[in-house]
């Protein structure tokens, strides 16, 4: 019996599993079609509601932003050059955009498939990957950022999305479990900082760049699809002192490594740009702040590292897209708490 498509998860597909082709994320039920960006299915009651869209690069007025994104409708056919502007106003009659607008008056949750062609700040750098669970949050008639070629103003049909909490992005009553337990031990621990501290709940951020032990049990119970990947990539090899560590049967070690780390207050995504390949040490010297990465990949030494030995450059392999964004929020949060830079 072959796998069930429903409005949800998949029984089976993990969040953060990755695809090579549109036709295997069709395959894996997660999508209707390996072409068009919104998929719908029939509900209870005979009508279409939409389960899943695809992120690939589609049109001009499409924005990703991990938590929340902006996504336009489609039109039957042809319907937008090269550049993703579109050629015509799109209407709520036709089936795509009416079955998702159907879904958000139903409060179904819609699954999103990112694919390459994305925003390179979440977009896998060569495959389709499953992203989890949103829920549309507003649907409106809107007018293009561009016109039609004949200069006359677009019509699209808009959706607004945002991501569901992380229990809702686990298949397991077990992790939800654990999920809910770490979420309560963050906010004790920030709250017994800010009493220690006498800082007041309200300048917020007080929670150290995650050496938590949430964080540290977050690493034991459950490595992501992504950090495995990234490992895997590097085949255990440090980006930030070539160090390849390996156990008595030769298996690999290494720590797949947050740049903006995941979970409040930093909300950086579980995506691939946004980790990193690195020996435990060098987990723990960028957790802490001791050192960063430029731009360009340089490595900065930003504390005494007195007899470490680290490379010029970060080890960037050719299917690994780092983000500069990530980077650059890691050197301005440890900036930040330098001494003398204020809080």
């Amino acid at each position: 019996m072959g796998i069930e498509r429903v409005v949800g998860h998949i029984e089976g597909v993990p969040v953060g599993r990755a695809f090579h082709r549109r036709l295997d994320v069709q395959r894996a039920q997660l999508h209707q079609t390996n072409q068009r960006g919104i998929s719908w299915l029939w509900d209870k009651d005979g009508q279409r509601v939409g389960d899943a869209i695809v992120l690939h690069g589609g049109y001009v007025d499409d924005e990703d932003h991990w938590e929340w994104i902006r996504y336009t409708g489609a039109s039957e056919g042809k319907d937008k050059d090269s550049t993703g502007r579109l050629l015509r106003s799109q209407s709520w009659s036709y089936t795509d955009n009416a079955a998702l607008r159907l879904s958000y008056e139903r409060g179904y949750p819609i699954r999103v498939i990112r694919g390459y062609e994305g925003d390179p700040r979440y977009s896998p750098s060569n495959s389709y990957r499953y992203d989890g669970l949103y829920e549309i949050t507003e649907v409106r008639t809107a007018i293009s950022k561009y016109p039609a070629p004949d200069g006359s103003p677009i019509d699209v049909c808009q959706f607004d999305l945002r991501r569901l909490p992380d229990q809702e992005q686990v298949q397991t009553t077990v992790e939800r479990h654990v999920i809910d337990v770490l979420e309560e031990l963050d906010d004790e621990q920030r709250h017994r900082q800010q009493e220690d501290e006498g800082t007041p709940d309200e300048q917020g951020d007080v929670e150290k760049f995650p050496r938590s032990r949430s964080m540290r049990v977050r690493r034991l119970i459950r490595d992501t699809a992504a950090a495995q990947r990234i490992k895997r990539l590097y085949e255990g090899e440090c980006q930030l002192c070539g160090l390849r560590l390996t156990g008595p049967d030769g298996s690999p070690y290494s720590q797949g490594a947050h740049i903006r780390p995941l979970g409040k207050p930093h909300h950086g995504p579980d995506v691939e740009p946004n980790i990193l390949c690195l020996c435990p040490n060098c987990h723990v010297r960028l957790d802490i702040g001791a050192i960063a990465v430029d731009d360009d990949g340089s490595v900065i030494v930003r504390s005494d590292l007195s007899g470490v030995r680290l490379l010029p450059k970060l080890t960037v392999r050719d299917s690994h897209r780092v983000h500069p964004e990530y980077l650059r929020y890691h050197r301005e949060y440890w900036e930040r708490k330098a001494p003398g830079q204020g809080s």
